[in-house]
This record gives structure tokens, sequence and C-alpha cells, in this order.
């Protein structure tokens, strides 16, 4: 009997050439769908919620596969996990949970929106074993500032400024935004400042345009002010710089 899976995954980005299937490349779905085929014993091909870049990570990133198969829905993280394991210790990509959904059901067009979080370490030195996690900013960021520009790109919008090339085009560039914080405190020799964004959608390389668009303003070179004016040109130039991948985290989809 066809079954329908819905996967919740968690993975460190850093040894993979991102989310989407390539050839002669180490990917998070292709390391999944080989792991999943042995596992279930036919071919499985996954669809994922977001295609994670290269170095991002996830905490909860979500996919789904069907198929006829024989091994039960709640073995199948144990089962994934520990094949994808290298000798004395755990692999770079985990299945959370394995939960049973209708048929129909899709992990990227049902999805009603995610969550991502950024992360900044703020500070002259960055720790050597979170080079892979953070955002290095050697100079004081103004969060103040920061959170001031936020607040004017919370809500419905074209966010065309906020979308890199290269991406698969869109029939519109309308998102809404519907929590954009700002948090700080002190940790590893600096400050740790988090960006946390949700919405029912994001653009290419969207998040990540937002993060480099708040750094800038808590630099002092993008006045918060100025966000409407850039968000109404519809002007990729306009915007700040792409903050790097090793920051970003697809931290909840939601359904």
């Amino acid at each position: 009997m066809e079954r329908n899976i819905l996967l919740t995954i968690e993975y460190d980005g850093t040894g993979f050439s991102g989310w989407q299937r390539q050839p002669d490349r180490r990917t998070v779905q292709g390391t999944l769908e080989e792991a999943l085929s042995r596992v279930c014993a036919v071919p499985v091909q996954v669809d994922g919620t977001s295609r994670t870049d290269a170095g991002v990570h996830a905490l909860g990133q979500r996919a789904s596969f069907h198929g006829d198969f024989g091994i039960p829905v709640e073995r199948i993280p144990l089962a994934v996990n520990n094949l994808v394991s290298e000798a004395g210790k755990d692999g770079d990509m985990r299945i959370r949970k394995a939960q049973l959904v209708p048929e129909g059901f899709h992990a990227r067009y049902d999805s009603k929106g995610k969550k991502y979080r950024y992360r900044i370490h703020n500070g002259e030195e960055m720790p050597v074993f979170l080079r892979n996690y953070r955002y290095h900013v050697r100079g004081a960021l103004d969060a103040a500032a920061m959170r001031r520009a936020a607040e004017h790109i919370t809500g419905t919008h074209d966010f065309a400024c906020f979308q890199a090339a290269g991406g698969t085009p869109r029939k519109t560039t309308v998102r809404t935004v519907r929590q954009l914080t700002v948090s700080e405190c002190a940790a590893d020799g600096g400050r740790l400042i988090d960006i946390d964004v949700a919405g029912d959608g994001f653009l290419y390389n969207m998040v990540r345009i937002i993060a480099g668009t708040l750094v800038e303003a808590g630099q002092g070179k993008i006045p918060p002010g100025a966000v409407p004016g850039i968000i109404a040109s519809r002007d990729r130039r306009r915007a700040g710089h792409t903050a790097p991948p090793q920051g970003l985290y697809l931290t909840e989809v939601y359904y």
C-alpha cells in the first residue's frame, strides 16, 4: 500500500552543496534520497520545502515522499540516521521525525510559511569553531538602528529589492513578512545578534539580503528611514549586501 510521509530534518550545511540534488555533488536531497532508497528498498524521491543554498543550515526543514515500502514509518528516522552516521560520530544530517500524512499532501506546495534565523558574531575576533555557523562583523553594530530598519520591512510589500539574480522566476515578488526581530546578547567574547524572520514565502536570497541590509543599517551606512524608499524602488542595487550563507538557519515550516 502506498503511503505519503512527511519528514522533519535538520542538517549542518557546511559539507553540502545546498539542498537540491546535483550531479557529482554532495547535496542534502541526494544524500537523503540515497539513504531512504536503501532503507525502504525502493527508489525514493523527496520534495523539500526550501531549497537552501550551499552552507545554509536547517533545524526544521520539511520534505515529503510517497511509495510502497515495508518499514514502519516510526522506524525510518533511526534507520536513516544510522545509515548516514560516520564511524564514531553522528552524521551532519538527521531526520528528527517521520509522520504519515494524507495522500496528495506536498511538503512545499502545502506550506503556509517559513521562519528563518540569521546569526551574527559581532566582535573583533571570531572563535574558530563558529566560523561555519555565524557571520563575522567586526565593527560595532547599532542594534537599535537595525530594529528601526526592520520595522519598515514587516508587512506586505513588493520585495523585488531583496531578490538576488539567478533564482527561479516568480509570478510575483509580493510577500508578507509577518515577524522580523533583532535580539542581542553577550557571547563568545563579543555579541551574538540574531535576526528572526517569518513570512508566507521568500524570494531567492531574500533573508540574506534583509540581513545584509540590517547590518548596513547597524553600521550607519543605510539610515533606517531610507528603507521604505528602498523597498518602493524595487531596485536590488539600493538594498544592502547579501550576507554570507553560514549565518542562515531554516528553523520552522508552517502548515
